[in-house]
């Protein structure tokens, strides 16, 4: 806990925490999780993508790992615990187990950008560990107009080289991550740790509807009005994704010409759509879709509809979620609670190289995103013995195998 208070001191913003991908403030936490690394027992080093990667030295031969990790950036006015509470129980495992006599070597990751806060595109760090980076992200710009592939110059990278972090085929045995919750369940049953079953698919779109400008003195009869076409878009969007149980969320909206007195001719918005699975998710787009699409022609609009993101479900894998739960029964919780991850983890993106588990830690009311995340003390402490025991757990099914 007081690990999570000095990381929160290394801020781009006075006020919350903004700490993005390949600046200072990475920098500075990067060399303090190297240092922490080496005090558990471990090689430390940074790797192409910039995330700082961790080895036990006893690991001294060429054996598959069990890769423990999580994220150290954050979002713009962040709490001190999303992501960066993982990287910090996956530290304390280590150091416990610095010595132990395991199947497997053991390692530790905090990657360096799982949020896109910075240039957008999410899960870079994560990506660029499992083989999943791609050149063209590379042009991608930051909101003071800095490339990616500029940025990754000046933090000391080589650009053309960030995809050599992908880590080769079978050198990873699975991929645990402990992370808070971001949501009221376990709060709401009294249980300070749960299992997760799965990532939700998600998928993220921009939708826009252009319509006409025109004075406001315009009767009704002649307007095209952009932004009430949004606005019933929106609410549409609502009343189906709750129909259906798809999580939904719009969180920006952009109208021009964006004058008191003028009718907005262009309005967009985005759309952030998720569920259990993707045909799920893309069921309730299809219904989505059409009410838009009706929408625009009751209205005499043009609607436009771009996907910016997209990402399928990614399930836990049995023997994974088997050590969390064993891991969890470890703390006194005799009957784990399993969790649907409706929030999108580096999880997500190991999950192209190898097999993964997540643990959930409790948070009060749910918070995350905010500086008002807060966790208590025992539920960390929890959380480090049932992912230690996890680790254990899988290191007796591993030698039974």
């Amino acid at each position: 806990m007081v690990r999570a208070d000095e990381l929160a001191t290394h801020s781009a913003w006075d006020d919350g925490i903004l700490r993005a991908y390949l600046t200072p403030e990475q920098t500075r936490v990067n060399a303090i999780a190297s240092a922490w690394l080496r005090e558990a027992g471990m090689r430390a080093w940074p790797d192409q993508a910039a995330n700082v990667c961790g080895r036990r030295l006893v690991d001294d031969d060429d054996r598959p790992a069990l890769l423990l990790g999580s994220h150290l950036d954050t979002v713009p006015g962040a709490g001190r615990y999303d992501g960066i509470l993982g990287v910090l129980v996956a530290l304390e495992v280590a150091d416990r187990l610095r010595d132990a006599d395991l199947p497997f070597a053991l390692e530790v990751v905090a990657f360096g950008d799982e949020e896109g806060t910075r240039f957008g595109a999410t899960l870079l760090g994560s990506r660029a560990l499992a083989g999943g980076w791609k050149e063209a992200w590379l042009d991608l710009v930051d909101g003071d107009g800095v490339t990616l592939r500029d940025a990754a110059t000046t933090f000391g990278l080589v650009p053309e080289q960030i995809g050599a972090a992908a880590r080769p085929a079978g050198s990873l045995v699975g991929y645990l991550e402990c992370h808070i919750e971001q949501g009221p369940r376990l709060e709401a049953r009294d249980r300070a740790l749960g299992v997760v079953t799965a990532i939700a698919a998600a998928e993220r779109r921009m939708i826009s509807y252009r319509g006409e400008a025109r004075h406001c003195a315009t009767p009704w009869d002649l307007r095209h009005d952009a932004l009430l076409g949004a606005s019933a878009a929106i609410l549409a969007i609502e009343r189906i994704a709750r129909d259906q149980g798809s999580p939904a969320t719009v969180g920006r909206i952009r109208v021009e010409p964006d004058a008191v007195n003028v009718i907005p001719g262009f309005a967009e918005f985005s759309l952030d759509l998720r569920d259990a699975t993707a045909a799920g998710r893309d069921a309730t787009w299809g219904l989505i879709r059409h009410e838009l699409q009706h929408i625009a022609v009751d209205r005499g609009l043009d609607l436009e509809v771009v996907s910016t993101h997209v990402a399928p479900e990614a399930p836990c894998a049995p023997n994974l979620r088997e050590a969390v739960a064993a891991g969890i029964r470890a703390t006194g919780d005799d009957a784990p609670l399993e969790l649907l991850s409706i929030a999108g983890h580096d999880a997500m993106a190991v999950a192209d190289a190898t097999e993964i588990g997540m643990l959930f830690v409790r948070c009060a009311g749910g918070i995350s995103h905010h500086a008002d995340e807060s966790v208590l003390v025992d539920d960390v402490a929890a959380a480090i013995v049932a992912f230690e025991a996890a680790v254990l757990h899988l290191a007796a099914e591993y030698r039974r195998s």
